[in-house]
């Protein structure tokens, strides 16, 4: 049975939340963190977080609302978890690359012909993992958002494109593109619908209650609204407005270092964008891998605590222990062309971002107003956490590095 927890520090912030679900005692001390980064005001959203340490599932607890209307965040409530999406996408990838199905560095186009044009022949579904194919300029390749919406037209895109950079010569974010090249891929070797082969290999065999890139009609009901600053509008430069004192001076600071800060436009605005919502019903129900995926927390955790645990959980093996060991060595550590950051880009997954702890083996990928789902081989955890409002960042916020931080700590 489900208890109910109050924890003390609940008071922190200006509503009284309660938190559903269930804990393992030692993990109390995350229930806090987690009511602390719920919104302060009534009506502005929920959360859930799933953590699982050593194959157990020691916490599984959501609180908020799910929608414009008030209601109440329930166990089974989804929410568009936007870039969170590539993680389980490299995880099918990989999967398929064990069935020998796939190779990383047999060219693309071996699988996919089309995919030759514009000097694409030796591009491969490493440099695409690593973001290292030199294709994240969406906002080059399509005239408005909506396209995206259109899956065989958006493959069509890809197999079009000219890189920006020869292959493997350096790494940028491929924000948007990154769902299609490897989605595109998947359906190319497997001859199956993308949605399918996730179902087959990942959400039926584990059991999961919510992993969809694509939502199915009977599942939109469950789906959680975005409320606030979370919906994926950040500010465009196609109206070129006077950009604030302090911006520029961070602007002229990249710039200087050697960053250009419009390569991040390129990357993460198609035309339009101020127009398209990927949280509306229509976009739920597209194909859009990159960025659509639609989770519940314990599904995200569920998956990261396989990878945390040599490719296993509750005797259903996704991936071989070589497997795991090579997805998260880092393939390139120095900083992009569309984030100032270093990423350490593994095969599809980041760097795990905290507060304070070092968290060289653990790897994951955060997504887009504040969701994000990792594993740490090395201390046994896989943690999925998901959001129905947040600041806007491309790669979580930090609710969830303190997050992070509590369930480190917790864990010893």
């Amino acid at each position: 049975m489900r208890a109910m927890l109050r924890p003390a520090s609940i008071m922190r912030i200006t509503m009284t939340y309660t938190i559903h679900g269930h804990i393992d005692p030692k993990f109390r001390a995350v229930v806090d963190v987690f009511a602390e980064q719920l919104p302060a005001a009534p009506r502005m959203g929920g959360a859930a977080l799933t953590v699982y340490h050593r194959q157990q599932k020691v916490l599984d607890i959501w609180a908020g609302v799910a929608n414009k209307e008030g209601n109440a965040w329930q166990a089974d409530s989804m929410s568009i978890s936007y870039s969170t999406t590539k993680g389980i996408l490299s995880t099918l990838a990989h999967m398929l690359v064990d069935r020998g199905i796939l190779q990383y560095d047999l060219p693309i186009a071996h699988y996919w012909p089309e995919f030759a044009q514009q000097g694409k022949h030796s591009i491969s579904l490493r440099h695409v993992l690593t973001h290292e194919a030199g294709l994240y300029h969406i906002r080059s390749m399509i005239q408005d958002a909506h396209e995206m919406l259109d899956w065989p037209h958006m493959l069509e895109v890809m197999a079009q494109a000219r890189p920006l950079h020869a292959a493997g010569a350096r790494n940028g974010y491929h924000a948007l593109t990154f769902g299609w090249l490897v989605g595109g891929l998947i359906e190319k070797a497997t001859h199956a619908p993308l949605s399918e082969t996730l179902a087959q290999l990942i959400t039926q065999p584990l059991k999961l209650d919510g992993c969809f890139i694509g939502v199915p009609d009977s599942e939109l009901a469950r789906c959680t609204d975005i409320i606030g600053a979370a919906r994926y509008k950040p500010r465009t430069n196609t109206s070129k407005p006077r950009t604030p004192l302090p911006q520029q001076l961070i602007d002229k600071s990249l710039r200087w270092s050697g960053f250009n800060p419009d390569t991040t436009t390129e990357a993460l605005l198609p035309r339009g964008m101020n127009k398209f919502y990927l949280d509306e019903a229509r976009s739920l129900q597209a194909c859009i891998p990159g960025a659509n995926g639609v989770f519940t927390a314990r599904s995200l955790a569920k998956v990261y605590a396989a990878l945390a645990n040599d490719g296993e959980i509750d005797g259903v093996r996704l991936l071989s222990p070589a497997r795991v060991k090579e997805i998260s060595r880092v393939y390139n550590r120095q900083r992009g062309d569309v984030f100032p950051m270093p990423m350490h880009w593994r095969l599809g997954y980041h760097r795990v971002f905290t507060t304070w702890p070092q968290t060289p083996h653990a790897f994951g990928h955060f997504g887009y107003g504040g969701s994000g789902a990792w594993a740490d081989p090395s201390r046994e955890l896989g943690v999925g956490y998901i959001v129905n409002t947040g600041s806007g960042s491309p790669f979580a916020d930090f609710r969830l590095w303190r997050i992070n931080t509590a369930v480190i700590k917790a864990a010893g």
